[in-house]
């Protein structure tokens, strides 16, 4: 292939991909949940970070990472919406379940303010405790944040020396958060909002500046279904399927094959969250 040509290649021939972000714990899996791990492992997308957002949800996405050893792995954290719900019981689990071998990252944790759906003091505090629980447990952050950048940042500032790195979950800001991030360190996770003509346009020239071994994909389904897809589904439910389809967006914002997007993406998640290569074999 032409170091140019950024056509989509079948999945057969593209590098594997892994989603580190996907609400599996989400009900609106709870009747298809193994088809959708299937259908994705056939588009090429061999392994899953299941999002914990919740102690409830996290639970699920440690249980579901057993069940599906080398192929999904988890986070455990709390989300800011639920930062009021942090209570001593609950940290004291989430420190546990944190020391799973298949918990990669903790969180998804971090502030809100655009919801609210906790006061900002519970949230602010809430992040500070599962930074230091991150730090104590030695796994990287899987970070939250809407129209709270500056507290965001402060606080990331301060724990961060002590911090096994972490990614800007689902980052739909704009250059100034976007250099902040990069030059703190972060990793920076890129889903379908980038395929949103509506609001993700921006994301196009963005994504040209993150170096390629900080560039992270996922969906976060069941929530941000590309639009711009050439077969609408039947359902508005995101799912791994679809990833293959962000990375070409991506590639072709980028100007790069999706070959070498899939490939810098794979091995920046591996290292970041420590995951192994699967072995083809497990794949089905």
């Amino acid at each position: 292939m032409a170091e140019n040509d950024i056509t989509d290649p079948a999945p057969a021939a593209r590098p594997p991909l892994i989603d580190i972000g996907i609400n599996l714990a989400h009900d609106s899996y709870d009747a298809d949940r193994d088809a959708v791990i299937a259908r994705a492992a056939a588009a090429g997308v061999v392994q899953l970070v299941v999002t914990g957002s919740s102690a409830a949800s996290s639970r699920t996405a440690i249980s579901l990472s057993r069940q599906h050893p080398h192929r999904l792995f988890a986070t455990a954290g709390v989300h800011p919406h639920h930062a009021a719900d942090l209570t001593p019981d609950v940290l004291a689990e989430l420190r546990e379940l944190t020391l799973e071998p298949q918990a990669v990252a903790v969180g998804e944790c971090g502030l809100d303010y655009y919801r609210d759906y906790s006061p900002r003091a519970a949230q602010r505090d809430a992040f500070h405790r599962q930074l230091e629980l991150a730090a104590r447990c030695g796994k990287p952050v899987f970070l939250h944040q809407r129209d709270a950048h500056d507290d965001f940042i402060a606080v990331l500032r301060e724990h961060w020396p002590a911090l096994a790195g972490g990614v800007a979950h689902c980052f739909t800001g704009g250059a100034r958060e976007l250099e902040c991030y990069l030059e703190l360190g972060l990793a920076i996770g890129i889903t379908g909002w980038i395929c949103d003509e509506r609001r993700g346009a921006h994301l196009l020239e963005l994504v040209r500046r993150i170096p390629a071994d900080r560039l992270l994909l996922e969906t976060d389904g069941p929530y941000l279904l590309p639009r711009d897809l050439g077969a609408k589904p039947s359902s508005r439910r995101n799912e791994p399927v679809y990833l293959p389809h962000i990375a070409a967006v991506v590639a072709r914002a980028r100007g790069e094959p999706v070959e070498a997007l899939a490939r810098a993406s794979t091995e920046a998640t591996r290292r970041l969250f420590r995951i192994p290569e699967i072995d083809s074999r497990n794949i089905f």
